[in-house]
């Protein structure tokens, strides 16, 4: 391995987008709260309905709780990528590009054997210059533990 670059941070680092997360956690208990009180003061609603109403507020805020679950890890040993739905573990060697260009709505990972990958964790919605200077980060420890390195062919 060359010398580390200045631009990569410390491991292990987590990659996570505050903002959105903030949002979303705070509209998801604000919209629980909310809508399981309406279910409970309309005294024209049998105990039934007012369960679906809590379980309805539950469900809702559910969602919003999943949508803020997306993160990077990057350790010693390579990343692990959790996406809304999923988590994948990367080598380092596995990652060839770490892509964020104009208009993405999240960074892409062009892996070793062929595909792209969404990486949810850093994304440039609310806050787009977090979002790029963490992608920069990701690329810059990416290219330093990559057993290929940069090179003129992956750019």
């Amino acid at each position: 391995m060359s010398e580390p670059n200045p631009g990569a941070p410390a491991l292990p680092v987590t990659f996570r987008p505050a903002r959105t997360r903030a949002v979303l956690h705070t509209a998801g208990a604000a919209l629980f709260l909310v809508v399981s009180l309406i279910g409970l003061l309309l005294k024209q609603l049998g105990p039934g309905e007012r369960i679906s109403f809590v379980f309805t507020a539950a469900l809702l805020a559910g969602v919003l709780f999943l949508l803020a679950r997306p993160k990077v890890v990057a350790d010693e040993d390579g990343v692990t990528v959790v996406n809304i739905m999923s988590r994948r573990r990367l080598e380092w060697a596995q990652i060839l590009r770490v892509n964020l260009r104009p208009g993405d709505p999240w960074v892409f990972l062009d892996l070793s054997d062929g595909t792209s990958m969404p990486v949810l964790g850093i994304q440039p919605g609310i806050a787009k210059a977090r979002a790029v200077a963490d992608a920069r980060a990701l690329r810059a420890l990416a290219e330093d533990r990559s057993a290929a390195g940069p090179g003129p062919a992956r750019g």
